[in-house]
């Protein structure tokens, strides 16, 4: 945008003891337009996707290689981190921020500015980071090949982010049923320690950074950050009330931030590549590339690193090799892990897998753990099948979700065989909103949304089964 001149000023107030003489205006208007000329805009990107194999941040996410030390150092972590620590955390932040990278847990909050609610003066207090390996999703399988791949890619962000913090220690919480994760990282955290590159005077950087692993016990509810926090503190995975927030008063009472394994493991190759190139991928603000995990009935299941913002159809045709029968055998694509909406086909032509297309069509990337189901799924079966596992992962504090999803298990325990009037369809969706936003954490939404996409786009297939049932019953009579 032009600044206004002084000529221009006096112009527009139009005094003849200011007004200068029209040449006098026409040579200062051409003066300023030489000296500034109107910036050149760069052309809007309109196609994503088709990531190349040097853009790729995780190099082994199938563990074709060696996960340990020598592995991870021909890969080329663990370069120039001692240089990054020596920047400070103010510059680590401005970077984050630059990259565009938002949380990929699910939440998408920008992590550069979620790292610098931890930049407070300091108050005797440790500061710590915290990682979610818990992992309990259904339909994500991402954070547990990046452990067991690639484990010092995580190790080594959490010292970045950790200097970032200027955090004493970080506590990667992993779920109990993974095994080899664990095992895989507990070999690389103690490489680790041996090489010097965490502890004592990390990587010679004079920064001192511990890293420990806590096991969780499966709880699902433990993949909310607070509920996390009171695990690692032995108490019942229950979550806390919002405020005060973790980067105030967090892990023993002092500030903590949670982030996710993924989010926690790009820190490092943003920072040696600069936050410019992580930007460049993906639309305006959904920059990045980010791990997708498709399941489902597809002919070749996989987890891959692609750019976001790349076209749903062309991420499972070019990765999965397309859905089992055809593209016109699909029914719907739960696009983010069971706890967002399920998209019915005509919308999953065109979608985008970022945060804003998705959020445009009424669903969520979520944790981009992408569910396909074909014309042989049953998908009210299906939704209750959702129903019944977030009735039973549910901490029971809340009421509205302790009460709610219950009712919501088993109304839809009625439908699977169309025991229900159609009224109940509109009853159950109520219901549904009466749990969404009214729970301390987010399980209450997760248990409400995969029905309120049923009702939204196959509420025909759910009258038809409950007109079935009358016909049937009809019959017998």
């Amino acid at each position: 945008m032009l600044k206004t001149t002084g000529v221009s000023k006096a112009l527009l107030a139009g005094t003849r003891a200011t007004r200068p003489s029209l040449h006098m205006a026409k040579s200062a208007v051409r003066a300023f337009a030489t000296a500034a000329p109107e910036a050149v805009v760069p052309p809007v990107r309109s196609s994503f996707g088709n990531l190349k194999d040097e853009d790729r941040i995780f190099t082994n996410i199938y563990g074709f290689h060696d996960y340990k030390l020598q592995g991870a150092l021909k890969r080329g972590d663990w370069h120039k981190t001692k240089e990054i620590l020596l920047k400070g955390h103010e510059w680590i932040l401005n970077e984050m921020k630059e990259s565009g990278l938002r949380g990929r847990g699910g939440a998408g909050f920008p992590s550069g500015l979620k790292w610098s609610f931890m930049n407070k003066p300091m108050d005797g207090r440790p500061r710590y980071l915290v990682v979610n390996a818990d992992e309990g999703e259904p339909g994500t399988c991402k954070d547990r090949e990046i452990m067991r791949g690639d484990p010092h890619k995580l190790i080594e962000g959490c010292l970045v982010a950790g200097r970032s913090m200027n955090a004493n220690a970080a506590y990667i919480y992993i779920r109990g049923e993974f095994y080899n994760e664990a095992s895989n990282l507990q070999v690389a955290i103690d490489e680790a320690y041996k090489a010097g590159l965490i502890g004592k005077n990390a990587c010679g950087s004079g920064f001192d950074f511990d890293v420990y692993i806590h096991r969780g016990a499966g709880a699902y509810i433990c993949g909310e950050e607070t509920a996390l926090i009171e695990s690692i503190e032995g108490k019942a995975g229950k979550p806390r009330l919002k405020p005060p927030f973790p980067a105030d008063v967090g892990l023993f009472g002092c500030p903590t931030t949670v982030a996710n394994v993924e989010t926690v493991a790009v820190a490092p190759t943003i920072l040696r590549r600069g936050g410019k190139w992580f930007a460049g991928f993906g639309r305006p603000r959904n920059a990045g590339t980010k791990l997708f995990c498709i399941s489902g009935h597809v002919n070749n299941p996989c987890t891959v690193e692609e750019e976001m913002s790349i076209p749903l159809k062309e991420l499972i045709e070019k990765h999965c090799g397309g859905v089992k029968g055809g593209w016109d055998n699909l029914l719907g694509i739960i696009p983010g892990g069971s706890s967002v909406p399920v998209l019915p086909r005509h919308i999953c032509d065109d979608v985008l897998m970022d945060f804003d297309a998705l959020r445009d069509v009424q669903s969520g990337l979520g944790t981009a753990a992408v569910i396909v189901m074909d014309k042989s799924t049953d998908i009210v079966s299906a939704i209750s099948r959702l129903a019944a596992f977030y009735r039973h992962e549910s901490c029971g504090q809340c009421t509205p979700c302790r009460e709610g999803t219950s009712w919501l298990a088993n109304m839809m325990t009625r439908f699977e065989s169309g025991q229900a009037r159609p009224r109940e369809i509109d009853m159950m969706d109520e219901l549904s909103r009466e749990i969404e936003g009214h729970t301390i954490c987010a399980l209450g939404d997760a248990a409400a949304w995969p029905v309120q996409g049923l009702v939204r786009h196959f509420r025909p297939e759910l009258e038809a089964r409950m007109a079935q049932f009358r016909q049937d019953a009809q019959v017998q009579v």
